[in-house]
């Protein structure tokens, strides 16, 4: 017994000593990578954090906020590696319609429940149910997002007060061509002139983001030449933060703050796992869970909620930005939301500097690259019917909501599958001593009066081949009518030669 004692006790230190080597082994291979990559993060990600909030009517520090909380907190957490979370532009039309029917004391419940609801979901295991999307409804619902971004931000854009309604906003831009705000336009024209030349610039260049390139020289200009424009208005971050009260908690059961949780759950959750999915072809490395990812982005919008800040998703721009720069491990992520931290404690105050026709230009282009017209077009060219299901989606949510519109692309989605799923082809040739109909397809009973009505053709007396072998499905509806047809030839004198599909010969004779 006794020489068995020194055992564990050598063991135990070669075992740690190993993991040590090779955390410091992979500190020194990708820790050069990974801190590169988190400072591009976080120069992309500031200037979109305080947009999103400015856009969606919140102070700007609870834009910062989510940053935070996206890179240190869900950074850490399993599920996609390299992927980064945050604000997302996704989710600013929703914000503002919120704050603005119920007040800005209710996001943070909201986002709490649904944190909560994507926390129920990744422990139900049913992340990969997202992937049952179609990409055309998703596709719509991302350009129908653009186009509200574009509809809203294009009036601050220009120095404009935005309308509330959207019929309001379409309404007024013809009065647009006449804004008498030179200073706004200016920022603004200049911002979208440096956005859109930025990735023809050299590569040493480029390393410099272009979004906060444009902030800096709008926020310098304003400076520089006290330029007439509003600006960002920065609090504490103390003072941003509010904590949900029971009161919040009763609003909860209101079927419209209800809604709008459960709208930023499952939009929320579905952008993130579609941003997943394309990270994932991005890199070589280990690929998305996407049950553990979900719960990652419940307990991130779980702390949001508490913290009553925007609500959060995975953002492609950030996360292609972090692929881009040469990222290995999570590390990258979470260093971005240690450098927001760092920068919101020693430098508040530079964001007051920053005009608002700067970020409005911002999220406009943003709102374009949602639209991804390049696509849109192929779409329109290749498949007319997928098109159209993007097209209902997207002028669904600019007319309503982005609910009630993804719902509409849901429904449109799954009647044109039903319409393909049930197409059927009678082809009818004629015999030497009788006729051959044959069936191709799936013969369900949306194809019922087409199938009779195919039959009753069928010229009386004389040999008939009925041939259904070739069809993939034959429900219920529609072997009873072949079944009742072949009978009542038959007891008319007819010879009739059935062949059912393989699994139904048996039944058949």
């Amino acid at each position: 017994m006794s020489s068995t004692h020194p055992m564990p006790t050598t063991q135990s230190p070669v075992s740690n000593t190993g993991s040590e080597n090779s955390l410091l082994q992979r500190l020194k291979q990708h820790g050069p990578a990974d801190l590169t990559a988190s400072l591009v993060v976080f120069l992309v990600a500031l200037p979109l954090c305080v947009g999103i909030a400015v856009a969606s009517g919140v102070p700007a520090e609870l834009g910062i906020i989510t940053g935070i909380v996206g890179g240190i907190v869900v950074g850490m957490m399993p599920g996609s590696s390299l992927q980064v979370s945050g604000p997302a532009a996704g989710l600013t039309v929703l914000v503002a319609d919120l704050v603005s029917d119920h007040g800005i004391g209710s996001l943070g419940i909201v986002v709490l429940a649904a944190g909560a609801l994507q926390l129920l979901l990744g422990f139900l295991r049913l992340g990969r149910w997202f992937q049952a999307i179609s990409p055309a409804v998703v596709q719509g619902m991302l350009a129908g997002i653009g186009l509200v971004l574009i509809l809203g931000q294009i009036y601050p854009m220009l120095g404009e007060q935005q309308p509330k309604t959207t019929a309001e906003k379409f309404g007024g831009l013809p009065g647009l061509l006449g804004a008498d705000d030179p200073a706004a336009l200016v920022l603004g024209v200049v911002t979208l002139a440096i956005l859109i030349g930025w990735p023809r610039m050299p590569a040493r260049v480029k390393v410099v983001p272009g979004a906060l390139v444009a902030v800096l020289l709008g926020g310098l200009a304003t400076w520089v030449f006290d330029l007439p424009v509003t600006r960002i208005e920065i609090s504490t971050f103390g003072d941003a933060v509010r904590l949900p009260g029971l009161e919040d908690f009763g609003n909860l059961l209101t079927p419209g703050v209800l809604g709008a949780a459960l709208t930023f759950a499952l939009i929320a959750s579905a952008e993130s796992l579609f941003s997943a999915a394309a990270v994932d072809r991005m890199h070589d490395g280990k690929p998305t869970d996407y049950n553990r990812e979900l719960i990652a982005q419940g307990t991130g919008n779980a702390v949001c909620g508490v913290l009553g800040a925007l609500p959060m998703t995975a953002v492609i721009v950030r996360s292609a930005a972090n692929v881009q720069a040469g990222a290995k491990t999570k590390a990258s992520r979470v260093l971005h939301g240690v450098w927001l931290l760092l920068f919101v404690a020693a430098l508040p105050g530079v964001l007051g500097f920053v005009p608002i026709p700067v970020l409005a230009a911002l999220l406009v282009f943003s709102g374009v690259k949602l639209l991804e017209l390049p696509k849109v077009i192929e779409l329109v060219r290749t498949n007319t019917a997928e098109a159209a299901i993007l097209l209902i989606t997207a002028v669904m949510i600019v007319s309503t909501d982005l609910l009630i519109g993804t719902c509409a692309g849901l429904a449109a989605a799954i009647l044109k599958t039903a319409w393909e799923v049930s197409h059927l082809h009678v082809h009818q040739t004629t015999l030497e001593d009788g006729v051959r109909v044959h069936l191709r397809g799936n013969a369900t009973f949306l194809r019922l009066p087409q199938l009779l009505t195919s039959l009753e053709k069928v010229p009386a007396g004389g040999r008939v081949e009925l041939d259904l072998t070739d069809v993939r499905h034959l429900d219920a509806a529609c072997e009873q009518a072949v079944q009742s047809w072949v009978d009542q030839r038959r007891r008319a004198s007819g010879s009739v030669a059935l062949s059912l599909p393989e699994p139904r010969l048996a039944t058949a004779r």
